[in-house]
C-alpha cells in the first residue's frame, strides 16, 4: 500500500489519454499503485492557471521512475501531421537525467510502443534503448509495468507476480462500475483522480 508519494516510489505516466487508449491506462495505473509505487500524470491537477508544459516539468522533477508509450504519433488530421507529445516529455525526462545533480541521475525509464522497433521510423535517436512492445494487450502492459518496478526496487522488497497483478487488474476492471456507481461516478467517463481513488480502495481491502 502507498501511504504517500514521494521522489522514490513516484512514478511519472507519459502516454496517450484518448477514449481508445484508456484500458491501457487504467492497466498502468493500477499496476504502479498495486506494486507500491504511486503514480503521476499530467492529468492529476486542474488548474488553468498553470502552463501545462510547467506542470508537466514539476511532475518530472518528482519522479524517479518513467514510463512512457510513444505509440500515439500518428494523426488523422488534414494535413497528417504527427503527434509529438509523448517524444517531447521522454526527452525532457532524459534531459532531467543527464543535466540533473544528485538524485536526478538516479532517474530510470521504460519505453513501451505496440510493435517493438516501429519506433525507427519516427524518432531514431533513441536507437539502443530497450523498448517494450505492448501490442495493445493490457496483460502484456501489465508484465512490463511489474517487471520494470521490479528491476528499480530495493533487494529486500518483493513484488507480486505478473500473473497475479493481471489478475488483480481484471478482478479490478470487473468490479469498477460497481465502485464507481456506489461513489455515484460514471465508469465510463472516469477521470484521473477518482481512479486512483477507485485503486487505492481495491489495493488495501
Amino acid at each position: 500500500m502507498v501511504s504517500a508519494a514521494t521522489y522514490e516510489n513516484s512514478v511519472f505516466i507519459n502516454c496517450p489519454f484518448d477514449t481508445e487508449y484508456w484500458p491501457l491506462f487504467e492497466a498502468i495505473a493500477f499496476s504502479v499503485y498495486d506494486c507500491g509505487y504511486f503514480p503521476r500524470c499530467a492529468l492529476e491537477v486542474d488548474d488553468s492557471s498553470q502552463v501545462r508544459i510547467q506542470k508537466i516539468t514539476d511532475i518530472i522533477k518528482a519522479c524517479r521512475l518513467s514510463i512512457h508509450d510513444i505509440s500515439r504519433t500518428q494523426s488523422d488530421d488534414t494535413p497528417p501531421l504527427p503527434r509529438f507529445n509523448m517524444p517531447l516529455e521522454l526527452g525532457l525526462f532524459m534531459g532531467a537525467k543527464t543535466f540533473g545533480a544528485a538524485q536526478h541521475k538516479r532517474k530510470a525509464a521504460m519505453i513501451l510502443d505496440t510493435e517493438k522497433y516501429r519506433f525507427q521510423r519516427f524518432i531514431s535517436d533513441i536507437a539502443g534503448q530497450d523498448i517494450r512492445a505492448h501490442e495493445g494487450d493490457t496483460e502484456k502492459v501489465i508484465r512490463h509495468v511489474r517487471n520494470f518496478l521490479l528491476s528499480h526496487s530495493p533487494g529486500s522488497v518483493f513484488l507480486p507476480g505478473p500473473e497475479k497483478v493481471v489478475q488483480r487488474f481484471q478482478q479490478f476492471r470487473a468490479e469498477l462500475p460497481g465502485s464507481c456507481a456506489a461513489l455515484h461516478i460514471d465508469s465510463s467517463d472516469i477521470n484521473f483522480q477518482d481512479l486512483i481513488r477507485v485503486i487505492a480502495g481495491y489495493v488495501v481491502s
